[in-house]
């Protein structure tokens, strides 16, 4: 199976993307995780430009199909998501690519409910499926715990094997008829 992860911060440093490292480094043998990188290189949102398809936007787009399912991480800004976040799925909206997609919404902070409750009303109106079981907050922020110690840490790593088991057994209930 092949999964994409998306994370709604640019920082070099994010505890988000580390989450989503980790979750990478733990995946069983049958499960690939990539890192989506490009997403400070997406124009802003136009509808005008919609039409002409910017590459940037229509690479995104076809990953996100060629995905079996997604892992979405994203810190919270002022009560909500990322402006980059918000700038890709506004992106997204337009087109199928997120239709009956299992999803797994992830949090590097409890802190994070205003952003976690914005991704999912959003997901959702683009009619993903989210996967409760895969939807997990970890308390990385503020914990010190690098790309490395998140997926070596005990209970971190069992949480995230358990998250990564349901999304795998997701994709396999609902087959492949979107593709």
């Amino acid at each position: 199976m092949k999964f994409l992860a998306i994370c709604g911060s640019l920082r070099a440093a994010s505890h988000n993307s580390a989450l989503l490292r980790a979750m990478a480094r733990l995946a069983p043998a049958a499960t690939s995780i990539e890192l989506y990188r490009g997403l400070g290189d997406l124009p802003l949102f136009n509808p005008d430009i919609e039409a002409s398809d910017p590459a940037p936007v229509a690479a995104l787009r076809a990953r996100i199909i060629a995905a079996d399912a997604l892992l979405i991480a994203s810190p919270e800004y002022a009560h909500g998501i990322t402006g980059a976040m918000k700038n890709a799925l506004d992106w997204m909206v337009g087109c199928e690519a997120f239709v009956h997609k299992p999803v797994a919404l992830l949090n590097a902070s409890p802190r994070a409910t205003h952003a976690q409750a914005s991704l999912r009303e959003i997901v959702t109106m683009m009619s993903a499926q989210i996967v409760e079981e895969a939807s997990v907050t970890v308390p990385v922020l503020g914990s010190g715990l690098s790309e490395e110690q998140i997926a070596a840490h005990p209970e971190i790593s069992a949480l995230l094997r358990t998250a990564l088991a349901a999304l795998r057994a997701a994709v396999a209930a609902g087959g492949t008829q979107q593709r």
